[in-house]
């Protein structure tokens, strides 16, 4: 009789479990959806995403990829994969901050991006704005993890805040896009991103999912549009800066010499 000694500690043998538990409750249609289209569109994903693996290396010293814990199907865990669009070592605690004031507060969930977010690299505003830097998750998808469609994975600590019926979001895979992102995203409140999410639980058909698609570059789009439109009122918003010219130093008559400057309003 050969017996098979498990090494794993609990909690690891709890997630194996969860884990196989979802993927085993996925409907087939979903499946093959996800991986034809994963595969008709690689002539497309695949050079933009080298591209942009490139471009991330050049502007910012660390690694390209973001790795983090989310929770998806059923509860189960899974490590996320995302272009690093933050500096290295970024403080996360900010985000965490604006997350509670949106969960707390009926305003649209909008993103620090749009108020400007220092701890960006140069170029990452518009990769998350466009969702290219949510390419890699791809490999989720293959992997069983995600879908192209569905609710967003949420981080381990908005799981935490969740009321017991938004955590019924999580009967389904999480996925690139979803019924949220195409039906307003960042003009939306939480209570309203949450009722799409378990709306989508509910009634996700084939036919469903294929819209949800469609419609996606569109709302990508407008996304775009919001935000460069946000960014020009808040520079028209700004006062005007008062340069004064340059002049020649001129010799005071107790002989110093007054050199030229420049003010602005906003200067302390």
């Amino acid at each position: 009789m050969n017996l098979t000694i498990d090494n794993n500690s609990p909690k690891e043998r709890i997630d194996c479990v969860s884990d196989l538990i979802a993927r085993s409750s996925v409907p087939m249609w979903k499946r093959i959806l996800d991986c034809t289209l994963v595969s008709l569109t690689a002539p497309v994903w695949l050079p933009l995403t080298l591209g942009i693996a490139v471009w991330v290396k050049l502007v910012s010293p660390g690694p390209v990829l973001f790795r983090q814990e989310r929770i998806g199907h059923l509860g189960a865990r899974f490590r996320c994969l995302k272009f690093r669009t933050m500096k290295v070592n970024a403080d996360t605690t900010v985000h965490r901050e604006h997350l509670n004031l949106l969960m707390t507060s009926n305003r649209p969930m909008r993103k620090l991006d749009n108020t400007g977010d220092g701890r960006l690299i140069r170029g990452g505003l518009w990769l998350r704005t466009l969702g290219v830097d949510e390419l890699p998750q791809i490999i989720n998808v293959l992997r069983g993890e995600m879908s192209l469609v569905g609710p967003r994975p949420s981080t381990a600590y908005e799981y935490e805040m969740f009321q017991p019926h938004h955590r019924q979001r999580c009967q389904t895979l999480p996925g690139l896009t979803g019924l949220w992102q195409v039906k307003g995203k960042n003009r939306t409140t939480f209570d309203k991103m949450m009722e799409l999410d378990l709306a989508y639980v509910e009634t996700k058909t084939l036919w469903l999912d294929l819209k949800i698609i469609v419609s996606t570059p569109i709302a990508i789009f407008m996304q775009a549009w919001d935000l460069r439109t946000s960014r020009k009122a808040a520079a028209k918003a700004l006062p005007p800066a008062k340069i004064v010219a340059p002049v020649l130093p001129q010799r005071a008559s107790h002989g110093r010499v007054f050199r030229p400057f420049i003010w602005s309003d906003n200067s302390e």
